[in-house]
């Protein structure tokens, strides 16, 4: 069974190609800059070198033809028509309430996400574009919906409400959804399977830091609190995103920046988090090698960063009733030793201790980096959600 997984953003194109049967990911890569200039395909060859195809790309449909097109062509392809995808996963962010799992897409699928385009307007309606030209280009191939959302439908009412006027609510559905929720789930499940231990009677708090990042309390295998909230920029410090932020502080610079509701969302999404502080990139590899330079301001972002991972930490810790598992994972999470340990210095009064010689050395490696004598357990697991939606989407064709 071959399953194409698909995520598509609003001028990207991610794609994996699995083989099930085998577990064997045959193909990955990507298209960026759809609808502007110099767009171009960008994937690895099984050798691993890389290989950039440029083309116009003024639309996702486009884009998916040049995908399919790759991957049965005689030059690069590894499967002999498309005939062989038995069926195509799609990454959707928000799928609100209408969906606490992953579901196969029809047209009232299709419709009620259409409806929870209103709570991401950047992203639902570019899965959708996915979608429909799936729709068009093979319409025999089921589709799948695999939602950011999904997991966190388990949260407890006390933890998704927002103390407004209940009638926010009511009308327009403003509440915590939470999001990476398919990366959680990946991870919290995983780190069970790698320690050992069943997720029944474990809390768990994984950490996704990445660009975007969030952090979820798991209690028995479900989500019970998350730090982003309606929309992907609460919580915590971000790339760009501002995180946690007083409401107040908002309106005070709308009022004197002048600014409308689009520029305040510009601000928050786009011009916040680390960019905002250390003004020259959003780039955590970049800011590391500043803070070794000694740049203050680089110092100071870095550790607005560790600091709000941290407190989340222990915030969650008094949700879930204490922690027994810590994991990191994203791109931050995997690969940056420093934010490990910068995170974790000071939890030594909840019994977390990491080999902090064994943690440096760790990089995008499945592994534990507390010490023997730790409390707690904290690892170290690559995320993996193409391979989740292919999974889910496996289920789903069997059912």
């Amino acid at each position: 069974m071959k399953i194409l997984v698909l995520n598509c953003g609003s001028s990207s194109i991610k794609y994996k190609l699995f083989d099930m049967d085998s577990k064997e990911v045959m193909a990955q890569g990507g298209i960026e800059r759809i609808g502007l200039q110099g767009s171009f395909l960008k994937f690895a060859l099984p050798n691993g070198e890389k290989v950039i195809l440029e083309r116009e790309i003024p639309e996702h449909t486009v884009g998916i033809e040049f995908v399919l097109e790759t991957l049965t062509g005689e030059r690069y392809g590894c499967i002999s028509s498309l005939d062989d995808i038995t069926a195509v996963g799609h990454r959707v962010v928000h799928g609100g309430e209408k969906f606490n799992s992953s579901v196969l897409i029809t047209q009232d699928v299709v419709d009620q996400m259409v409806q929870c385009s209103e709570l991401a307007p950047l992203h639902n309606p570019a899965n959708l574009k996915g979608i429909y030209t799936i729709s068009k280009l093979l319409p025999n191939v089921p589709q799948v919906g695999v939602f950011d959302t999904a997991f966190h439908q388990t949260m407890p009412d006390y933890a998704y409400m927002y103390p407004l006027p209940y009638e926010m609510y009511t009308k327009y559905g403003v509440r915590r959804y939470g999001f990476h929720g398919t990366s959680h789930r990946y991870v919290s499940a995983r780190a069970c399977e790698f320690l050992g231990v069943k997720p029944e009677g474990q809390r768990i708090i994984t950490c996704h830091i990445g660009n975007g990042g969030s952090i979820t309390a798991v209690k028995d295998g479900k989500s019970i609190d998350t730090s982003m909230g309606l929309t992907p920029v609460e919580g915590l410090m971000m790339g760009t995103r501002v995180g946690d932020i007083d409401a107040g502080a908002l309106t005070f610079i709308m009022e004197k920046e002048g600014l409308d509701a689009t520029g305040l969302s510009d601000l928050v999404n786009k011009k916040s988090g680390v960019l905002g502080i250390f003004e020259v990139s959003s780039d955590m590899r970049e800011l590391e090698d500043a803070v070794a330079r000694g740049e203050e301001r680089a110092q100071l972002a870095e550790n607005m960063y560790f600091y709000r991972i941290k407190k989340y930490i222990g915030a969650y810790a008094a949700a879930l009733g204490g922690v027994d598992i810590i994991v990191f994972t994203g791109g931050v999470g995997e690969n940056q030793a420093t934010c490990r340990a910068g995170v974790c210095q000071g939890l030594e009064y909840m019994g977390v201790k990491i080999d902090e010689p064994y943690n440096a050395t760790i990089r995008g490696k499945e592994t534990i980096i507390s010490t023997a004598d730790s409390n707690v357990k904290v690892v170290v697991i690559p995320t993996d959600e193409e391979f989740m939606i292919a999974s889910d989407t496996m289920t789903i064709l069997k059912k």
